[in-house]
């Protein structure tokens, strides 16, 4: 893996409880959906269950391609990054599947949806427009981060 040979330099993969974690505390990423040969890429706020799923709640009034895509889709991926300076960042990619749920599932999770963050202007338009809940499986993750100055700078 590519990340082998930036050890050397800092960066490390992420093991699964960091991941977790950070998932935790993390609430916006960029959704990536199938869409021909571009992929269809666009900002999200999340909720994290803990374990194994994300949701997202769609705002959609009239057509929505966010909607009929994720409704097409057999895979999806999510990328979730924070970076707060050159010399520390973190990273995690999520590869797994895309699926809508009904109002009455998404009444039943409870504390996952409860974090999810979402800008102000949508939490309050989301009385005039349609809702939807999608849930994201996660299949595979991968993280990495750096968390300091690389070997040679520090004092």
């Amino acid at each position: 893996m590519f990340v082998d040979t930036l050890e050397e330099a800092g960066v490390e993969q992420m093991s699964d409880a960091e991941i977790q974690e950070f998932l935790t505390v993390q609430g916006v990423g960029v959704l990536g959906l199938p869409n021909g040969e571009v992929p269809y890429l666009l900002p999200m706020s999340f909720g994290y269950d803990g374990d194994r799923r994300l949701y997202f709640t769609y705002l959609v009034n009239g057509e929505s391609q966010k909607d009929s895509l994720s409704a097409q889709a057999d895979s999806a991926s999510f990328l979730v990054y924070q970076a707060d300076s050159t010399f520390n960042w973190e990273s995690v990619l999520l590869e797994g599947t895309i699926d809508e749920l009904t109002p009455a599932e998404w009444e039943n999770l409870g504390d996952a949806t409860d974090g999810e963050w979402r800008p102000r202007v949508l939490s309050e338009k989301s009385e005039d427009g349609a809702v939807r809940f999608y849930e994201f499986a996660i299949e595979r993750q991968s993280g990495i981060k750096h968390t300091g100055l690389p070997p040679g700078f520090e004092s």
